[in-house]
């Protein structure tokens, strides 16, 4: 999990894939960058679940708190079986 970032044909930066970032358009929702879906981002829970469109505008790199924070909630949740 890294919070690299590759020019996307010279518009925004689009992160890798994996890389954790917080959608602030929907409540600073931290989330796990999967694609690209047309003009929206792909985004999945870093501790599961469904994934979610969020508009690139609305999205930013995760600070290394939020990173920690998402991965013990990961942590937490499979060591409860909800998480494979």
């Amino acid at each position: 999990m890294s919070g690299e970032v590759r020019p996307a044909g010279g518009a925004a930066a689009v992160p890798v894939v994996g890389a954790v970032v917080v959608d602030t358009g929907c409540g600073d929702r931290v989330g796990e960058f999967r694609g690209v879906a047309g003009p929206y981002w792909l985004l999945r829970p870093v501790r599961g679940g469904r994934e979610w469109e969020a508009d690139p505008g609305h999205v930013r790199a995760a600070s290394a708190r939020e990173r920690l924070a998402a991965w013990n909630a990961r942590c937490n949740a499979r060591s409860r079986g909800e998480v494979l």
